[in-house]
């Protein structure tokens, strides 16, 4: 019986030092792993490249344009035209964002002692300059048009292409006036800012060189 009962115990301590090995091999498997930050600077600018075109600012006018035809002595100068205006018109303006590369975005990490918990990212993007995106004439009205002395020739439709032309060219002159280019650059890079907020990284925006205020065609 005392054999027996010796059997049993050494049984019993084999089986108790099996559990306490397995119950050791459990934790350490279960343990955290190191999380893989997936913020790369190649990552980021791919991002970034596929927002395209980030137009910022809408920028509403209204002017009034003059456009004039001159006589002809043939006609007894009775063709000259002369007519008045009302244009409303917007600029689209922001940043092209197809146009970010690989300089003008930095990645680090902060070190931290737990390997268990991910590197915090800090991201600063640089932005192209500004650009001017569209120029629209949304409506023009005629408030004068003058035709020769008597009013006996019809209007010019070529008065109105010269007035359309000019009120495209007066819209984004008195944008340019109204800092456009400054704004557009500030508005990108607060929706920017706002955008990698959602990623959890911290992320630093530094706005562009202010670009030249024309259309860029």
């Amino acid at each position: 019986m005392q054999k027996n009962a010796s059997i049993l115990k050494i049984m019993m301590a084999v089986l108790l030092s099996l559990l306490v090995i397995w119950l050791i091999f459990m934790m350490k498997s279960q343990q955290p792993k190191p999380a893989v930050s997936a913020v790369t600077r190649d990552g980021v600018v791919t991002q970034i490249q596929s927002l395209s075109r980030l137009e910022s600012v809408a920028y509403g006018v209204d002017t009034i344009i003059t456009a004039q035809k001159q006589g002809t002595w043939q006609r007894l100068w009775q063709d000259e035209q002369k007519g008045i205006f009302v244009a409303h018109g917007r600029v689209l303006a922001g940043v092209d964002l197809s146009k970010i590369t690989a300089d003008m975005v930095q990645v680090s990490y902060d070190t931290q002692s737990n390997p268990a918990v991910a590197p915090h990212a800090h991201v600063v993007i640089t932005l192209p300059p500004s650009e001017v995106f569209e120029v629209f004439l949304d409506e023009i009205q005629v408030y004068d048009w003058q035709t020769g002395l008597f009013g006996a020739v019809d209007n010019d439709p070529k008065l109105l292409t010269q007035a359309q032309t000019s009120a495209k060219a007066e819209v984004l002159n008195k944008a340019c006036q109204g800092d456009i280019m400054a704004l557009a650059g500030k508005n990108a890079s607060e929706q920017m800012q706002g955008l990698f907020m959602l990623t959890g990284a911290s992320v630093t925006i530094k706005g562009g060189a202010i670009g030249a205020c024309q259309l860029s065609r």
